[in-house]
């Protein structure tokens, strides 16, 4: 099973320091069920995000899409084009102060291989600034061994290559560029250590549900084997019935199937009171409809196949409760075989509350007086009088009171007031 660890990054967008989301079990007792033990590591399933506007719980999750983004694009970076240099890397680093904006960018992560890969750990991670790559570096562990080996290590001058055969090693040197990373590079020439660094990130599923722009999205994505599997629309109708139960079918016709992929028609059949069967374009379902749907190829994914899904405005058009039944697939180890992971943020304080989550689970981002973001645990939070959060405190109510910070700085709004 592959699993994330830890995700560690540095001056990109509004988090201008070190910045740590960790996904390791803490030595708390709530929901010990929770835990999945990976190699030598105990994990966690989950992570949720909270924090007010503004404060930087989007800018989490975007810091590892721009990771993945680099690491599987980067092999076609190169050359000496400024201008496209510099909109590959545009608004990365922390611009509110002089040194920050000229200072490199750090991405770094730890996580657990699957069987196939003897249950290795994997630490990757490179730093860039506005050049090129500054350094890069691979180190693995073996599920027996004490401690990391390394792979490779690059920085501007030198490129030590220690897990990698001399062939290999050869058809690095001679095509890596400035702006190129090893792992990107690597997996590309079919070296397999390197292939399953790029894979892991491959594999990571991001969804923004918060973005107006997505309205598009929720409305055209397909779960697999819909379109021609009267069993998989039977399930999807299932699936959406935990909510609307007067769904009871789909009618589902091919317009088109090419190079970009199917388009479909989608009809939603209902079932009224009376028992009639009305049939309603599913474009005109409700949004929370529409992205409940939208969400089912991804827990279908997750449950299918593990991995990590990263959700941006998790809440957004959907009832708490409806939120509440998607994490509990993920919680629930009889239903996620696989160990899927779920990291996503949200502004609802109602999943806080303290039958779902544990402490370790549960994170919050704030932004300074200098617009710099942080972000820390409640497992690890200290309040003003020294103490740790205990799990029988009512998190909910705390976390709307202002107790873990987090939430708007708001002022009176005066701003349509008439003299």
């Amino acid at each position: 099973m592959d699993m994330l660890i830890q995700f560690r990054f540095q001056n990109f967008k509004s988090f201008r320091d070190d910045t740590i989301l960790d996904l390791s079990a803490t030595k708390i007792s709530e929901y010990s069920n929770h835990i999945i033990s990976s190699g030598n590591e105990k994990l966690l399933p989950a992570a949720a995000i909270f924090g007010a506007n503004a404060s930087g719980k989007s800018n989490v999750i975007e810091a590892l899409r721009f990771m993945a983004t680099y690491v599987i694009d980067s092999f076609m970076y190169g050359g000496d084009n400024e201008k496209e240099r510099t909109e590959r890397l545009r608004n990365t680093p922390f611009i509110f102060d002089s040194a920050s904006k000229r200072a490199e960018s750090s991405f770094e992560v730890y996580f657990t291989g699957n069987e196939e890969h003897g249950e290795k750990t994997y630490n990757y991670g490179f730093t860039l600034d506005n050049r090129g790559i500054v350094e890069e570096w691979l180190n693995t562990k073996a599920k027996t061994a004490r401690d990391f080996r390394r792979i490779f290590y690059r920085n501007p001058r030198e490129l030590l290559l220690d897990g990698i055969s001399s062939r290999q090693e050869e058809n690095i040197r001679l095509s890596l560029e400035k702006e190129v990373l090893v792992a990107s590079l690597g997996a590309k020439l079919k070296i397999d250590i390197l292939k399953t660094i790029r894979d892991w990130f491959y594999f990571l599923n991001f969804a923004d549900f918060g973005d107006p722009r997505e309205n598009e999205f929720l409305s055209s994505r397909i779960p697999r084997g819909f379109s021609r599997s009267k069993q998989v629309q039977k399930e999807v109708a299932s699936y959406l019935a935990a909510f609307d139960s007067s769904i009871v079918d789909f009618e589902v016709k091919l317009l088109r199937e090419d190079s970009q992929g199917e388009l479909v028609r989608i009809d939603a059949l209902h079932r009224t009171k009376d028992g009639r069967i009305v049939s309603l374009p599913f474009s005109q379902e409700s949004a929370g409809t529409l992205k409940m749907f939208a969400l089912y190829p991804f827990l279908q994914d997750a449950m299918e196949e593990g991995g990590i899904l990263l959700i941006d405005e998790m809440n957004a058009r959907l009832h708490p409760l409806l939120v509440r039944n998607f994490l509990l697939a993920f919680l629930n180890p009889e239903v996620n075989p696989k160990h899927a992971q779920i990291i996503f943020t949200t502004h609802d304080a109602w999943q806080l509350s303290n039958n779902l989550l544990r402490r370790d689970e549960i994170w919050f981002t704030e932004k300074d007086g200098d617009g710099a973001s942080s972000l820390y645990s409640l497992a690890d939070f200290i309040d003003e009088d020294g103490s740790k959060i205990r799990k029988d405190e009512n998190y909910e109510k705390n976390y709307l009171l202002g107790k873990y910070g987090a939430i708007p700085d708001l002022q009176y709004m005066d701003v349509l007031r008439r003299n």
